[in-house]
């Protein structure tokens, strides 16, 4: 039987997976054997620098994470060597990061994920990891506002260049001369 030392500990590891589930707007669950330790280090050093969470843990412990949740139907995958990635802010850096370093890694295998505390197939995590970047899309919206100004002012710049000068503007009568004649319109009424 376990010491109440190492059921404490293991309540703690519990525990603090219970909270990255919890916290997560969305996590990958992968079967990581077959790595180097080297792949494994730049693998955790690019999630570290995503924001993504990244821990080894044990079977057992995740299904007692998980145990009356959602994400219970995970159970199904929870088998062999297991790591889970979850992110608090950024729906799509796990599943992009872990995505391609799978590409690269024959041996290295998603088994399942969750957005927002349900779960979700391997395709919805195959098309997250396909998503563009954050900046990408913010880029692509600057662009989209951006285009009409653009054009509007390379038209502007063809009158100018086709004319040889801008065309003169209509000229105004100086703001003296135009209140007397604006009195002497509103006496004739």
């Amino acid at each position: 039987m376990p010491s109440a030392q190492v059921l404490e500990a293991k309540k703690a590891q519990v525990a603090a997976l219970k909270e990255k589930f919890d916290g997560a707007v969305a996590g990958v669950v992968v079967d990581y054997k077959g790595i180097t330790v080297a792949d494994d280090t730049k693998l955790r050093k690019e999630l570290r620098e995503a924001g993504v969470d990244y821990v080894v843990a044990k079977n057992t412990l995740i299904k007692l994470a998980i145990a009356g949740t959602a994400l219970e139907a995970m159970d199904d995958v929870l088998e062999g060597t297991t790591a889970v990635a979850t992110s608090k802010e950024d729906y799509v850096a796990a599943a992009k990061i872990l995505a391609k370093f799978a590409e690269k890694n024959d041996n290295f295998k998603i088994k399942s994920g969750f957005l927002d505390g349900e779960m979700i197939s391997l395709e919805k995590i195959d098309s997250l990891a396909k998503l563009p970047s954050k900046e990408q899309l913010l880029a692509s919206v600057c662009m989209v506002f951006q285009a009409p100004m653009a054009s509007f002012a390379r038209a502007i710049q063809a009158i100018i260049d086709k004319d040889g000068e801008a065309a003169p503007a209509a000229e105004e009568a100086p703001a003296e001369e135009a209140a007397p004649a604006a009195t002497e319109e509103a006496a004739a009424e």
